[in-house]
């Protein structure tokens, strides 16, 4: 039997065309396009099926999900019951026991090669650690992975290892990808990922009918190719030498910086600052809490959250940031990175060349 479209299962909910409309061109804010491509979105979503997902769990704590389902846009409503079809859940599902594994295994037989496979939380590699309807999920992972059209690796258990990961590992955690091959797998990491991130990955997926275009780690280019620091609300304070020393300073109350807190934002990839959190509202740094790095590989053993790095490596700065100043309105303001120096013997440069 033909799936029915994303507009069939729609218009049979009871969605009005307008709303529809309103879905489609929210949909096409959430992928990053243009407003005038939203007729894009709205072929798409008339002419293509509702793809089914099966959402699997092994060592998390169900933060991803509880992120997933509070997405604003899209919604997660709109996500669950007209983008795509969830045919296992074990925390949404009504069904459980025999008949919820006998669903997932339908879901092999009948849409072997076009389901999405949504996984949450790492694998342990030992023995009997985590086991599932009686199964090692192990051999769970495997099976299902080989017949989906793609994996999304959601949080960075899944993605990393994780929490459970953290030294001195002792069920042996690894990411998803470790027991996957030859079915194309997307990370989206974070701990937890942003809801619109999650869903947003979904609907590319649907759009377009491919997987998004991935970075070198194998995460959606969309929302992880800027740095929180690029987009940062605090950035211009950074560049002016202006630092949080304590969370109770006048600094903290003024909105500096934080980077002297252990912000780990300079190094880290991701689209809080950009889409921010429970629908647009804030992000941590905004809240002043610093970043701690939760979508990067291995950040619950890269030392304490609260205490900053002398450098900032692998970006364009390894200034200790100690070691250098910049006149700020008369004060000399320790912590300033080499690149806001640069921009400072720029200015002055322009300014000779206008005086001659």
């Amino acid at each position: 039997m033909k799936r029915q479209t994303v507009f069939e299962t729609a218009m049979e909910r009871g969605v009005s065309r307008r709303d529809f409309l309103k879905m489609c061109t929210a949909l096409a804010a959430a992928l990053g396009l243009d407003y005038t491509q939203s007729d894009k979105v709205v072929q798409a979503m008339e002419t293509n099926s509702r793809v089914p997902v099966v959402w699997l769990q092994f060592q998390d704590c169900t933060g991803c999900s509880e992120s997933f389902i509070r997405s604003t846009h899209p919604t997660a409503e709109s996500v669950l019951f007209d983008f795509i079809s969830l045919e296992y859940t074990e925390v949404l599902s009504a069904a459980s026991g025999f008949q919820a594994e006998t669903a997932m295994k339908q879901v092999l037989e009948k849409y072997k090669g076009e389901y999405v496979l949504a996984v949450e939380g790492s694998i342990p590699d030992g023995e009997g650690f985590t086991n599932v309807g009686g199964i090692d999920v192990k051999e769970t992972i495997k099976e299902m992975a080989a017949g989906a059209m793609a994996v999304i690796s959601y949080g960075s258990c899944a993605s990393w290892g994780g929490i459970a990961a953290a030294e001195p590992n002792p069920t042996g955690a690894k990411p998803i990808s470790s027991y996957v091959s030859n079915t194309p797998v997307i990370l989206v990491p974070g701990c937890p990922p942003i809801s619109e991130v999650m869903t947003g990955v979904i609907a590319h997926m649907i759009t377009f009918g491919a997987i998004p275009e991935l970075d070198s780690q194998g995460r959606p280019k969309a929302f992880y190719r800027h740095r929180i620091h690029d987009k940062c609300n605090r950035r211009a304070y950074f560049d002016a030498g202006l630092f949080v020393e304590s969370f109770d300073d006048e600094g903290a109350k003024q909105g500096y910086c934080l980077y002297k807190l252990g912000c780990k934002g300079p190094t880290t990839y991701n689209a809080c600052a950009e889409m921010r959190w429970n629908g647009g509202v804030s992000y941590p740094i905004q809240s002043g809490n610093p970043c701690i790095g939760c979508s990067e590989k291995g950040f619950w053993d890269n030392g304490p959250f609260f205490v900053r790095h002398a450098k900032i490596p692998a970006s364009q700065t390894t200034a200790n940031i100690d070691k250098i100043g910049l006149a700020v309105t008369g004060v000399v303001a320790a912590g300033v990175a080499v690149h806001a120096v640069g921009t400072s013997f720029k200015k002055k440069s322009e300014d000779r060349r206008g005086d001659e």
